[in-house]
């Protein structure tokens, strides 16, 4: 593809002077001589095929970091490797280790074969910086998920007070998943494409062998890349940002969906509602579905399958994540995965019985014991119940026992994990303060359950038998994390009416009225009104919840969007009926413990961002499209099948 934007184009026969014919054709009929004025060279305006930088012109650097974390704000840079190309020839390499200012942690080490004594003497980021833009200046960025590198390149910018330059970038990563289907490759991960293309360098976690075999990745896409007809530049960057032609043409559904905070409903050809989501500016987010920006290939399915959008303004942003979970519940769209089945939450019973014992049920019931939870599956409910028979001796049997009838002891009597009343070696008394101690850690005081779950996990530790401490750890942590949120739900329940508000921004108010956890009301005082006729409206229209009092009136998620929105800095309570209040001591003692079980598990997956690196079961494939005589025509994303 010629890089010139003009073309010079020499003059015609019969731009010249000469003979020209009666009929204007040069050579035929009569000659005679007609004198004609010589223009010069003419020029003409290039095509949009003939615009762009030839790939082979331009300078990439690919780059790769190794840190101590996956995130800026709290790991650093502890290497950074980049290799210049262009054309398909190495014009240079960058290596250098860096002082990330802190320990490298253990498993970094082990990941990585960088230890905190390798980088010791090594230069602190803010000296490394310059030189490596100075290497990469005037170079298109490329690495391997982009957002990673760059992210931690930018961050050490800004924090050394260095401007970032404005610089291309490409992402090998996203790149592979346009070109490449899941019958090619299973992933998309580095590891996994080196050795697909051969890559001359395996990636080791080192910056410098990972910037090499990126190198031979990206080159391995480029030859994808020319029987498509994409060979500028240009046409690279925008292939990922490229909208479907399908998509573009339903730009109109966003046309009448006003702003400000509020729900939409993606509906399908029967009316059905395939997608809810929530959002401050209803317009612009329903906008942005029919842009590049978004990738998701379930969203890109449910957009070509949309007919039309439904808008419902809210007041605030509360109100609307409110109704967001309520038509999520009601509709369960397909294309939604989060709170489709609310109902479908788990919850330890402990049932009512001479010598009661536990159960996971999926139906909270007034009366009917002690339920601990909500877990969000069967795992974290088998990994809580778990914990409490390590702590407990609670009998683990199915059936139901009398004090009347008497069987046989089974193994966990004999391990001493159970105090085998199923024989009457121990009393309904005796069993009633063991299984009293769940009922007080769920009401209000958990040190009794809990005080022997950590000293074990001390013990084993000290033992040296590190994995099962790790797994009593974390039974034991999911355990606290159940008890804290079922004090805090039947904290909020307890209230019969409470009122909330929160400033808007310019100098009103947000107002929401809640009842046993159940919002009822939603509104907004401007500057300008009262706040206390606004209010008197709200609480003269707002719903009234059924059922018993001190229960909770809404699902789960519900109540947790409300208690998070109180938690905000700046929220005030306008009018409180009944207590609130949590229950003394409660978990918040266990707030340290929790911390370093959260930061433990970070430390296992240090990288784990939650974003997919797969290739797509149905990938949005590139075509050359058709040529005819005016020439190439631009590539293009075909629609979807």
């Amino acid at each position: 593809m010629p890089r010139p934007t003009v073309r010079r184009v020499p003059p015609s026969p019969a731009a010249t002077p000469g003979w020209v014919s009666a009929a204007g054709a040069p050579g035929a009929g009569l000659p005679r001589p007609t004198p004609r004025f010589d223009p010069g060279p003419r020029y003409v305006q290039g095509t949009i095929e003939e615009l762009g930088t030839p790939l082979a012109e331009v300078t990439f650097v690919v780059v790769d970091l190794e840190t101590t974390g996956g995130s800026p704000r709290d790991s650093a840079i502890t290497e950074i490797g980049a290799v210049k190309v262009r054309g398909g020839h190495v014009l240079g390499e960058f290596q250098t280790l860096v002082d990330p200012g802190r320990e490298i942690p253990p498993y970094i080490s082990v990941l990585t074969g960088i230890t905190t004594m390798m980088v010791a003497a090594a230069p602190r980021i803010a000296a490394v910086l310059p030189s490596f833009l100075e290497f990469a200046r005037g170079a298109v960025l490329v690495a391997h998920n982009a957002p990673f590198d760059l992210g931690f390149l930018k961050a050490a910018c800004a924090e050394s007070g260095i401007p970032w330059p404005a610089a291309a970038s490409v992402d090998t990563a996203v790149l592979a998943r346009r070109l490449l289907s899941r019958d090619e490759v299973p992933n998309c991960k580095l590891a996994t494409l080196a050795p697909y293309f051969s890559a001359a360098t395996s990636p080791c976690h080192r910056a410098l062998d990972d910037a090499r075999a990126t190198v031979d990745v990206l080159h391995g896409l480029f030859e994808r890349l020319g029987p498509l007809g994409i060979t500028s530049l240009e046409e690279l960057t925008g292939l990922t940002r490229r909208v479907d032609p399908e998509r573009r043409r339903k730009r109109h559904l966003a046309d009448d969906v006003p702003g400000g905070p509020g729900v939409y409903l993606f509906r399908g050809p029967k009316d059905e509602p395939l997608y809810v989501g929530t959002s401050n500016d209803l317009r612009s987010r329903v906008r942005s579905y029919f842009t590049a920006g978004e990738q998701r290939s379930r969203i890109t399915e449910m957009v070509a399958l949309a007919q039309r959008v439904e808008a419902i303004p809210c007041a605030h942003d509360l109100e609307a994540a409110v109704r967001e979970l309520r038509l999520i519940a009601e509709h369960k769209p397909r294309y939604n995965r989060r709170s489709r089945f609310p109902e479908r939450a788990l919850w330890i019973r402990l049932t009512e019985e001479v010598f009661p014992r536990l159960s996971v049920v999926r139906r909270v019931r007034p009366g009917a014991g002690v339920f601990l939870g909500p877990f969000p599956d069967r795992r974290a409910a088998d990994a809580a119940a778990a914990a409490i028979h390590e702590s407990l001796p609670l009998r683990q049997c199915t059936s139901r026992l009398s004090l009347k009838v008497l069987g046989d002891a089974c193994a966990l009597a004999g391990m001493g994990r159970c105090g085998a009343p199923c024989t009457g070696a121990q009393s309904a008394d005796e069993y009633g303060a063991i299984a009293a101690v769940l009922r007080a850690a769920v009401a209000a005081d958990p040190e009794a359950l809990l005080t022997p779950l950590l000293e074990r996990v001390d013990r084993l530790a000290a033992e040296e038998r590190f994995e099962d401490a790790a797994v009593l750890r974390d039974r034991t942590a999911v355990l606290v994390r159940a008890v804290r949120r079922r004090q805090r739900l039947e904290s909020l329940a307890a209230v019969p009416q409470l009122v909330i508000a929160r400033p808007d921004g310019a100098g009103g108010w947000h107002l929401s009225v809640v009842r046993r956890g159940r919002l009822v009301a939603a509104g907004g005082a401007p500057r300008v009104g009262s706040v206390r006729q606004t209010l008197a409206g709200l609480l003269a229209t707002a719903e009234t919840p059924l059922g018993p009092d001190g229960e909770l009136a809404a699902t789960v998620d519900e109540t947790e969007l409300v208690l998070r929105w109180m938690e905000k800095p700046g929220t005030r309570l306008v009018e409180v009926d009944g207590t609130l209040a949590c229950p003394v001591p409660g978990t918040g003692s266990y707030s340290a413990f929790l911390d370093r079980v959260e930061t433990s598990r970070r430390e296992r997956e240090p990288f784990a961002d939650g974003r997919s690196l797969g290739t797509r079961a149905r990938p949005e494939r590139v075509s050359s499209g058709a040529r005819g005589a005016g020439g190439a025509v631009p590539p293009r994303l075909a629609s979807p099948a």
